[in-house]
């Protein structure tokens, strides 16, 4: 909507600002999503709403991926401890 008025302003800023409340968001918020769209529709340099999506859930996973390798290393380091302090058999 922002970018279809944009003629009819000074400034895609002035668009932005005579709009946003209509929406019931500031200027600020409005003009966010405008840079966004922008960046999806490929007629901004930056990341796509797809890409930030599957950044967060590659970090998500990696975070898991980081406890379930703690979680397994120190039950190693417990099982080779009991080991250790088992009665040998001679």
């Amino acid at each position: 909507m922002v970018l279809e008025h944009q003629d009819e302003h000074d400034s895609q800023w002035a668009a932005i600002g005579s709009i946003a409340g209509k929406f019931g968001c500031t200027p600020e918020t409005l003009r966010l999503w405008v840079r966004q769209h922008e960046r999806d529709h490929g007629l901004r340099v930056g990341l796509t709403t797809a890409e930030q999506d599957r950044i967060k859930q590659l970090e998500r996973e990696n975070r898991e991926l980081r406890q379930a390798n703690e979680i397994l290393r120190k039950a190693s380091a417990y099982f080779a401890q009991a080991e250790l302090d088992r009665p040998s058999k001679r």
